[in-house]
């Protein structure tokens, strides 16, 4: 019987990034650097996977999708693609936050931090009392003013790849739809003028 296949993508930062693994056997993967565009490129960047790995998307047992926090619209298109993906397919489709996907691979207790906008950081503790208290979710802090925690420690794993291999450990456990995790507010805001009145 073949070893089952999952691919893992994630567009929550300035890049396109995916991998696809068969058992715990990395396949092919790639990461792209780019401020914008991941809606164009995202579904050319796994069909050449696929096309590399001489698979076709039928031959995936499951999908893992970054789920953010990060870019707003780099995660609702990576989410949107995962939903449609495991909806036509019929497989699962599970989403892994971007702090849980650092963590993946070190040993605990850890601390990861990622970069975001405006001299902010994205952080999570794994493995401590102090992370299952605050129920084990990516908080928001300011560069610099973390509190008292484990030293912050480098993935040990590349990100699309480490959501692949969550994807596959729990592809067979009942997981939510993938969902976006905001950390913050929209920079963009509804307009102050009222709509425009639509005449029958």
């Amino acid at each position: 019987m073949p070893e089952p296949v999952a691919l893992g993508f994630d567009a929550s930062a300035a890049h396109c990034a995916a991998a696809l693994l068969s058992g715990g056997r990395v396949l092919a993967a790639r990461q792209e650097a780019m401020e914008r565009g991941q809606a164009e490129r995202l579904f050319p960047l796994l069909q050449e996977l696929l096309r590399e790995a001489g698979l076709n998307w039928a031959d995936l047992d499951a999908i893992g999708v970054g789920i953010g926090p990060g870019n707003f619209t780099g995660i609702r298109v990576a989410v949107a693609a995962a939903r449609g993906l495991a909806l036509s397919l019929e497989i699962p489709a599970i989403g892994v936050s971007a702090t849980e996907a650092a963590a993946f691979g070190l040993p605990r207790p850890c601390r990861v931090v990622l970069p975001a906008r405006r001299d902010q950081v994205i952080w999570q503790d794994f493995g401590t009392d102090d992370a299952s208290k605050e129920g084990s979710r990516p908080q928001q802090a300011a560069a610099g003013a973390l509190p008292p925690g484990p030293a912050p420690a480098a993935p040990a794993v590349p990100l699309a790849e480490a959501i692949a291999h969550l994807a596959m450990a729990r592809r067979q456990d009942p997981q939510p739809r993938p969902a976006p995790i905001y950390l913050r507010e929209a920079d963009a805001a509804p307009p102050r003028e009222p709509a425009p009145v639509i005449l029958p």
